[in-house]
């Protein structure tokens, strides 16, 4: 029960990395807002879970605006924030990615970290504590070709959290990351550009620990982080990654 009379705001959660981490932090005491855009899925994650769902489209100011006062409002206090949700493009040539997909994971991946930060971060700062963990990649470590804007978004992600991490340590809010390794997601297919046996073999053959990772793994790694077992750790971004980024 490391998370026990903490809440949380989970965006992406109701599929994925995302779902993964909800279900670890109501398994270890939390209470937890299910948000996503996808409302059908937010719903049904969080009746399995006993949450509470959000529909929001976290690129939208007004729709997070909407979420924070509705978590605040059943919570009556907001202790950690997971900024979970994130889009990719598919793979191709960095020149020929379309300005529309650009501006969306920008969008997606990265604007969603202000926007949640400027209706947060004053909440957490009168409660003179909070934890805010951001799910980065580890595209913003080591790069992979044809995904560029996407590489770029997540290491813009890992550069806010650091950044974030000092300018709010003084006021007791601790900022973190973790980089995944492509997961069992829904955007497993669009990292890869196609699903098949061999190209799954492929790209598991550049982890070291050969397996893809999973909701689990991100759920296991964001509960020690959002938890006061890591009240020393502040501005890191931990690969969760099977040694990928070796």
């Amino acid at each position: 029960m490391r998370l026990k009379d903490k809440t949380a705001i989970i965006t992406g959660a109701g599929s994925g990395f995302g779902t993964g981490i909800a279900a670890k932090f109501v398994a270890e005491g939390a209470r937890v807002m299910v948000a996503d855009i996808n409302g059908d899925a937010a719903a049904d994650v969080a009746r399995d879970l006993g949450g509470i769902a959000q529909v929001v489209d976290v690129a939208n100011g007004d729709s997070v605006k909407a979420m924070v006062k509705a978590a605040h409002a059943a919570f009556g206090q907001i202790d950690i924030v997971v900024n979970n949700a994130g889009i990719t493009h598919m793979p191709g040539p960095m020149e020929d990615i379309s300005e529309e997909d650009f501006d969306r994971i920008l969008a997606v991946n990265a604007k969603s970290v202000y926007l949640n930060a400027r209706e947060i971060v004053p909440l957490m700062k009168a409660a003179k504590s909070g934890v805010i963990l951001n799910v980065a990649s580890t595209a913003g470590v080591s790069p992979r070709p044809n995904l560029n804007w996407y590489n770029a978004s997540k290491g813009w992600m890992i550069t806010a959290t650091r950044a974030m991490a000092v300018e709010l340590a003084p006021f007791g809010i601790r900022v973190n990351a973790i980089n995944p390794v492509a997961g069992e997601t829904p955007l497993l297919k669009s990292f890869m550009g196609e699903d098949t046996p061999e190209i799954r073999a492929k790209f598991i053959s550049t982890i070291p620990l050969g397996r893809f990772s999973t909701p689990e793994d991100m759920g296991n790694a964001a509960a020690f982080l959002c938890s006061d077992e890591a009240s020393m750790i502040t501005g890191v971004a931990m690969e969760v990654d099977g040694g990928r980024c070796i």
